[in-house]
């Protein structure tokens, strides 16, 4: 499929088409069971014209498996959904079945980041109180499908393998433009959002509860420093991620012509 809203931003990368399938995409990248990585390095992979796949097995981290729909594998972090929710806030320095955990990540050789992170807390949310409340409030879902894949946009036939959302990563000249072009055909002010959430969980879950709604908006991400920190490296550092609910994408993809994107202001700021 090809994108006139890619071509009009002067896109350098590939749109990433999220799609449920049953079957593993020939060739896909993906990690290996237990790998302990980010969801957005396979994002920026699928950007840059891979395809990558996720499953129950290999979604990299526990807020990946979350924010890929794979359910509420927070379960499955150390300490279970408590210890991440004191790892979000203020660590698990202070509760002793926490501290026995840290001591054990130590001895199997777990990152000193981590392990300190772990300790002292990322410090997102000021309470482990608030953490919780937090989790409760994702769209924790289960995908009805085994695989979740992301591919550059140009290789996806929507007839045959239909998205469920789509992500543009940009740079604030491109955002700006999206998100005007978001509320380009509606009467209102609000068709874009900011949540705060894990960069792969508004790819992910928060866009897939987009997708289900009468009038779906579009999500701005990569607001998540840790996914920022992992991406500097990728050439990504100054992006932020624009995912739109694929019912939406072909909206907006109808709108290009005539637009502002074809206009003179549009023209001075990408000259």
């Amino acid at each position: 499929m090809e994108s006139a809203i890619s071509k009009a931003l002067r896109l350098e990368t590939e749109p990433v088409a999220l799609i449920f399938t049953n079957e593993k995409p020939e060739g896909a990248a993906q990690f290996k069971p237990g790998t302990q990585s980010c969801v957005m390095f396979m994002v920026a992979s699928a950007a840059r014209g891979k395809t990558a796949v996720f499953d129950q097995e290999t979604y990299a981290c526990p807020g990946g498996g979350v924010g890929l729909g794979f359910g509420n594998t927070y379960m499955k972090f150390p300490g279970g959904v408590p210890g991440f929710c004191r790892f979000l806030s203020t660590g698990n320095e202070n509760d002793p079945a926490g501290k026995a955990i840290s001591e054990g990540m130590k001895a199997k050789g777990a990152p000193a980041a981590f392990v300190d992170d772990f300790l002292h807390g990322e410090r997102y949310k000021q309470t482990p109180d608030l953490a919780e409340q937090f989790v409760k409030a994702l769209p924790i879902t289960e995908i009805p499908t085994k695989y979740v894949a992301m591919k550059p946009l140009s290789k996806v036939d929507p007839v045959k393998d239909e998205p469920v959302s789509v992500t543009f990563l940009v740079n604030p000249d491109q955002l700006s433009a999206l998100v005007i072009l978001a509320n380009y055909d509606r009467p209102d002010t609000e068709n874009t959002a900011v949540p705060h959430a894990a960069a792969c969980q508004v790819v992910g879950i928060l866009s897939y509860k987009e997708a289900q709604s009468e009038n779906p908006r579009c999500l701005i991400g990569l607001t998540d420093i840790s996914a920022r920190k992992f991406l500097k490296g990728q050439g990504f550092a100054d992006r932020l991620s624009f995912t739109i609910p694929f019912r939406r994408l072909l909206q907006m993809e109808s709108n290009v012509e005539g637009s502002f994107l074809q206009g003179n202001t549009w023209a001075g700021v990408l000259e």
